[in-house]
């Protein structure tokens, strides 16, 4: 174990942490139904609690980056699996739907947004030749764990109900996720180390990379942020509302769950393997590619009716997703340097915040109006094309914002 390069146990702790977390947040579109019909309210209501999980999970690093910057990410990452677990818990417990934003909303949305900053910019500093690779290897956790935890939650609401499902992702959270995030360590010089095992110099030399306010004021990182604000919009609405798509089309609940579980298998292996191509073919353009990817395939959403297409689109949205997902830090880090990646990736994913609060929502109210979700799909496809022209003018920008 000692002839491991202790990167890689970084790797595998951020793709537990990541693999507990949103897979706990994606269970929420299989237990969509039963929360709807136990405090009967509309689809934009129930939506909701999604879009503030969401909203918070991605909002919460611009607090959590610098922390962990300063501090070091594991206790922050210890920390967010503690409020998860303890969200989840209580959202078992809630009598009104009011009760579940706040218990499922603020815990999943606190817990997830203290740990995923820190996680992904604590594995951005142990990897430079191998970064692409290793930021896919640490986000897949996101993809098996929508890939492994929809279709249990679904299953458990169905043998325990959906109050029991939410105590078993809780003990999850808190065992795998709280467990695995020991081994996080922000600073490979600490264990006399360099990026990608290589020896270390005679002395070491500072962090590379600008810091915080010079890295926000440059046109680079204004692109990103405009760009994943747009993409923020309708990125999320599968996780939020395919499975009660699917239901409207005569899908049964089992596999209508299923679909999900699809999402994520996709974007595992989105994630395993877009992230080493990249490496060898450029972050950016791959980058870009998942952007126009991810809107030929909400294309394919909005035309499908019956389970082989939905399955179809759920497999190709889940590979550009994961790929995003993953290549995104990756740019940053490549942009910026590692000297405040964590702040930098938190600031960034503000952008992604605000689209996943309105997103869902207004994908629910549409259903609500009109009886159909081809206006918000559509919308969301264009969103992801606006999303990539966006990022491609601006990447030529320097990344000094002098």
């Amino acid at each position: 174990m000692r002839s491991v390069f202790h990167g890689w146990w970084v790797v595998a702790a951020a793709f537990a942490v990541t693999f507990v977390g949103f897979g706990a947040a994606y269970t929420f579109s299989a237990l969509f139904a039963p929360l709807q019909l136990e405090f009967a309210a509309s689809r934009a209501s129930v939506s909701a609690v999604f879009s503030i999980a969401g909203f918070l999970y991605f909002a919460l690093g611009v607090v959590s980056g610098p922390l962990s910057d300063r501090w070091g990410a594991r206790r922050l990452i210890v920390g967010g699996m503690i409020v998860l677990a303890a969200g989840l818990a209580l959202a078992a417990a809630a009598r009104s739907l009011t009760q579940v934003y706040v218990a499922y909303g603020l815990g999943v949305g606190l817990g997830v947004g203290l740990a995923y900053a820190p996680a992904l910019g604590a594995v951005q500093r142990w990897f430079v030749a191998r970064r692409g690779l290793a930021s896919g290897l640490a986000v897949s956790g996101i993809g098996v764990g929508t890939l492994v935890l929809p279709p249990l939650a679904a299953a458990l609401a169905q043998s325990v109900g959906w109050r029991g499902a939410y105590l078993v992702l809780a003990v999850l959270a808190l065992v795998v996720g709280g467990g695995m995030a020991l081994l996080v360590e922000s600073d490979p010089a600490r264990r006399g180390l360099t990026p990608d095992g290589a020896p270390p110099p005679a002395s070491a030399p500072p962090p590379r990379g600008v810091a915080l306010g010079e890295a926000v004021r440059t046109r680079r990182f204004a692109g990103l942020y405009a760009g994943c604000l747009v993409c923020g919009f309708g990125v999320f609405t599968p996780f939020a509302h395919l499975v009660p798509y699917a239901l409207d089309h005569g899908i049964a609940p089992t596999r209508a769950a299923l679909l999900l579980a699809l999402i994520g298998a996709g974007s595992t292996a989105g994630r395993f393997l877009l992230g080493g191509l990249a490496d060898r073919l450029g972050r950016l353009p791959a980058l870009l590619s998942m952007f126009v990817g991810m809107a030929a395939a909400m294309g394919l959403w909005a035309a499908a009716s019956d389970f082989a297409a939905l399955a179809a689109f759920a497999l190709a949205y889940g590979v550009f997703y994961g790929g995003w997902v993953a290549l995104l830090p990756a740019v940053v880090a490549d942009y910026f340097g590692g000297r405040a990646v964590s702040s930098i990736i938190g600031v960034l994913y503000t952008s992604v915040a605000f689209g996943t609060l309105v997103g869902p929502i207004a994908a629910g109210r549409a259903y609500d109006a009109a009886g159909s979700y081809l206006v918000p799909i559509v919308l969301a496809a264009l969103a992801n094309l606006a999303a990539a022209a966006i990022v491609a003018v601006t990447a030529r920008a320097p990344t000094s914002s002098r």
